[in-house]
């Protein structure tokens, strides 16, 4: 399969702004859109979904999450589409977005959480390399400054990534090379038996999710191993499960274990504790792009 990638950034060209999902008030957007701007030199252009007038929990109706979403894939004048924020919605509207102009002029579009639909179903479908990175709340706090907010600029200015993070002790060592797909746990298990659905055999394939109980996890991590998502994966890269809860009777296994105990039966490389995560730890990362996973006693490498 050949992977299309978007152009890189240069000084000048025009992020636009849109929240296909969840709501967000333009105040916890302001930082990021005068980074983007001051300190970045980008120009930005806000799509009509951030700080709607929504009442609901959507930042608009489902067409006019739509329209400005197509709107934006489709401008010319903006190079890079960044979502504002996830929370629930693009799975309402994935199957209506038209690529019939975008798999032609294809862009950068960035994102996490519930925006892991769009970039499997981007992937899976045309091809076409996307961003599973920060989003516009990331930059509020002087978060800006952050190697993991960074991380989104160099990938924009197409600076291969190296990251490192520490072993762990239930990593198991080796060595795979592949194209990096994946996200938050819960949405790529909701993508299975619909047009959005991961192509994993011979990947690398990452997961992280938030506010999920230690039964609900096994449930997912088992519904990928039965339709086949896990058995040929090229590598697992493990980040952040966030505020895990627990059943008043103990599950009896860690995120850890219940992640390595359902891989077991498979021989590729496993890393914990990537920095990939809906905490401040998340880096860049390209869906798509051809990745190099290392993962030996003394340290974790990944990287183009």
């Amino acid at each position: 399969m050949i992977i299309k990638t978007p152009p890189y950034l240069q000084p000048g060209d025009t992020i636009g702004i849109v929240c296909p999902a969840g709501y967000m008030a333009f105040e916890k957007a302001a930082e990021c859109v005068r980074i983007l701007q001051e300190e970045w030199g980008y120009k930005v252009k806000v799509g009509s979904t951030l700080g709607s007038r929504s009442e609901t929990y959507f930042a608009g109706t489902d067409e006019e999450r739509l329209n400005d979403f197509q709107m934006m894939l489709d401008d010319d004048e903006v190079q890079a589409v960044l979502c504002g924020r996830g929370g629930y919605g693009m799975g309402r509207i994935i199957d209506q977005i038209s690529f019939k102009k975008f798999k032609k002029k294809p862009k950068w579009v960035i994102g996490f959480s519930d925006i892991t639909i769009f970039h499997s179903h981007l992937y899976s479908n045309y091809h076409i390399a996307s961003l599973h990175a920060p989003m516009a709340a990331a930059f509020n706090d002087q978060g800006y400054l952050s190697k993991y907010v960074l991380s989104l600029r160099e990938a924009l200015e197409g600076k291969w990534a190296r990251y490192t993070c520490e072993p762990h002790e239930l990593n198991r060592q080796g060595e795979a090379v592949g194209e990096l797909v994946g996200g938050n746990l819960a949405l790529l298990v909701n993508g299975i038996g619909t047009a959005s659905e991961i192509k994993t055999k011979g990947r690398i394939l990452f997961i992280e999710d938030i506010g999920e109980q230690k039964y609900a996890i096994d449930r997912m991590m088992q519904q990928l191993k039965r339709s086949g998502k896990l058995n040929k994966l090229a590598g697992l890269v493990v980040g952040c499960f966030a505020d895990t809860k627990d059943t008043d009777r103990p599950f009896g296994a860690t995120v850890e274990e219940i992640i390595l105990n359902t891989v077991n039966e498979f021989d590729y490389p496993v890393c914990f504790g990537f920095p990939v995560s809906h905490n401040k730890e998340n880096v860049a990362l390209k869906i798509g792009v051809g990745y190099k996973l290392r993962v030996h006693a003394k340290k974790v490498t990944l990287d183009e």
